[in-house]
């Protein structure tokens, strides 16, 4: 990206990349079927095992590799193990919108340095690998089988409020609107060094509350040093 170039973050366009296309991508791209956006399905298996997926969202739906969706997509979703980040293409996520969903499970991704030591998140990391992209961390706080089930219209009491946090604001206000979109308040939690606030094991993380408890819960966070 070059100095003056600033990074897209209009979710209205057409079509939405998913870098990553298990319980969190499948769940992300049936909402976004369901509201008229197309999607560019990806994984690290190849096109030809999401056949089924594809099939069932119908034909605003294709099956592409991870360059394709990183390429033809106009605002990203990149939802695959922390351990992996490192396989994300970097050209093709230039200037665009990055949505992120990782969590760090060291079971799964193995012991990660910085995030052990708590002096960086999980979004950070993602942030560094792709310097042209505007990354915001969201969606990785509720179980994916509530993403489809738990979404309600704007201005319904007690509404799910789910959150977020990155450094641009354009960017950040976009994904707010995609979230209301579908079906969800947001509560931006700051710059994605706050990302921590709702990493696993804090009060945030898989809790269903509305707005205002989410400002309270992510208000509680400890560092998992303190707890």
């Amino acid at each position: 990206m070059t100095e003056n170039t600033t990074p897209s973050t209009d979710t209205t366009r057409s079509t939405i990349g998913f870098i990553g296309s298990g319980n969190i991508g499948s769940q992300l791209a049936r909402l976004a079927v369901a509201r008229g956006y197309n999607v560019i399905m990806s994984n690290s298996r190849g096109p030809e095992t999401l056949r089924g997926l594809v099939g069932e969202l119908g034909d605003a739906a294709r099956a592409g590799s991870v360059e394709d969706a990183a390429r033809h997509g106009d605002v990203v979703v990149v939802t695959i193990p922390q351990k992996d980040i490192d396989s994300v293409p970097v050209e093709p996520l230039a200037g665009k919108l990055v949505i992120d969903t990782c969590n760090y499970y060291p079971q799964r991704d193995g012991r990660i340095a910085d995030l052990e030591d708590e002096t960086s998140t999980t979004s950070e990391i993602l942030q560094h690998h792709l310097p042209g992209s505007s990354v915001v961390k969201a969606f990785n706080t509720i179980h994916f089988a509530q993403l489809t089930t738990g979404g309600t219209p704007a201005g319904t009491p007690g509404r799910r409020a789910l959150p977020i946090a990155g450094d641009a604001s354009d960017a950040k206000q976009a994904v707010v609107d995609l979230l209301d979109e579908f079906g969800f308040d947001a509560v931006d939690a700051g710059a994605l060094a706050e990302g921590w606030r709702f990493q696993r094991d804090t009060p945030a993380y898989g809790t269903v509350l509305d707005a205002d408890g989410l400002r309270g819960a992510l208000g509680q966070a400890k560092r998992y040093a303190e707890m």
